[in-house]
């Protein structure tokens, strides 16, 4: 039986992991138009966007159900307009987002810095492709590093989420809003080309949220009231860096509070493989098969790529085991595996860059080896 943890209210809390709910409206849709559709249940107030693929369906969608709800929908001139509407929109107290893949996002680093900087909540989808450079419209998980080490100048964070089914990418969507308006921070949506793309049948519908505080900071006039006054110019003395001191609390509460990840199989495992999104989807088959063979193997699947849930995998650590990271890249996220291994037991990494998408069988037989080496 699948078992998680969820640290989002407590630290070091195991909670249930909730399932997409199950009801008679199921609807199939692509991801792309799921996550779109999910974004204007969550109270998606503007949206900024510049065609670029995989992503499409969310711009095309956006463009007509947007002012159908009476809301802000601009195809702006580049991605670099994008994200400057999106801070202006956000400094009004609106909810805000934009979606683009791997080299539009590349484009937004500056506006995502300056969003940080600013504090202002914000959603940014990105909707990875193959790179670097152009590169091609395949799925791939390469731009991890840009997503969880902030990607622009400047010491700051974005949170990241890494959905693994059409259904978990739109349920992300709520769940972004609010830890953007809850953090005033922006929060990237982590997805690929598959799941942009592939279709599955999905519930839309808006869940009870959490608390969030007032938006006494925006810029909505100041009649009656003190100015307030969003910028991330700091120049007198000492300021930015009291700023960053500031940020710096916030990362950390929000390292103790909000990390998500799942596990399966592992109290007793001998090999644990460790995948977010597409990737995952693929590790779950062949743990299946290897478990079916009798190998002991299980799985653990981070759902906040930061905060990353480095004291689960440290934990599972404590246990001599091999870890197995499988990404669709190079090696990004391993780098994060063994930071949270810290020694403890050793890591392998598999990967398949530049579109290539692993196989359950290519996984299984990684898993295989590794078995026998265990064992010898």
């Amino acid at each position: 039986m699948s078992t998680a943890v969820n640290t989002m209210k407590k630290k070091n809390a195991a909670q249930k992991y909730q399932a997409p709910t199950k009801t008679d409206t199921r609807i199939l849709m692509c991801g792309n138009e799921a996550l779109a559709e999910a974004a204007i249940i969550a109270g998606c107030d503007a949206y900024f966007g510049y065609p670029i693929t995989p992503q499409n369906e969310v711009t095309a969608y956006m463009s007509r159900r947007m002012p159908e709800e009476g809301r802000v929908f601009v195809q702006s001139e580049s991605e670099l307009a994008a994200i400057n509407m999106v801070f202006g929109a956000s400094a009004t107290g609106k909810r805000t987002m934009t979606s683009s893949s791997s080299p539009g996002v590349s484009l937004m680093q500056e506006g995502i810095s300056y969003l940080a900087g600013a504090e202002l909540p914000a959603v940014i989808v990105n909707v990875m492709r193959g790179g670097p450079g152009l590169g091609n419209i395949a799925p791939s998980q390469a731009d991890y590093f840009q997503a969880t080490r902030g990607g622009g100048h400047g010491d700051y964070r974005t949170i990241v989420l890494g959905p693994s089914s059409v259904q978990e990418l739109a349920n992300c969507m709520q769940l972004a809003f609010e830890l953007a308006d809850q953090y005033q921070m922006p929060v990237i949506v982590l997805a690929d080309g598959i799941l942009g793309q592939m279709m599955e049948p999905i519930v839309l519908e808006k869940r009870p949220g959490r608390k969030l505080p007032p938006k006494d900071w925006a810029l909505t006039g100041a009649k009656g009231r003190p100015q307030n006054i969003v910028r991330s110019l700091w120049l007198a003395e000492g300021a930015l860096e009291q700023l960053n001191y500031k940020l710096r609390t916030r990362y950390e509460q929000i390292q103790k509070n909000e990390v998500l990840c799942e596990q399966y199989e592992v109290d007793d495992a001998d090999i644990v493989v460790v995948a977010y999104g597409v990737a995952a989807r693929i590790v779950r088959g062949a743990v299946t098969k290897a478990r079916e063979e009798g190998i002991k193997v299980g799985w653990i699947r981070p759902v906040t790529l930061w905060p990353f849930p480095a004291e689960q995998i440290s934990k599972a650590a404590d246990e001599f085991r091999i870890f197995l990271t499988v990404e669709l890249s190079m090696g990004q996220m391993v780098e994060d595996v063994k930071l949270a291994v810290a020694g403890k037991s050793p890591v392998v990494f598999y990967g398949r860059p530049g579109g290539g998408v692993p196989t359950v069988d290519e996984i299984l037989d990684k898993i295989r080896q590794l078995t026998t080496k265990h064992s010898t």
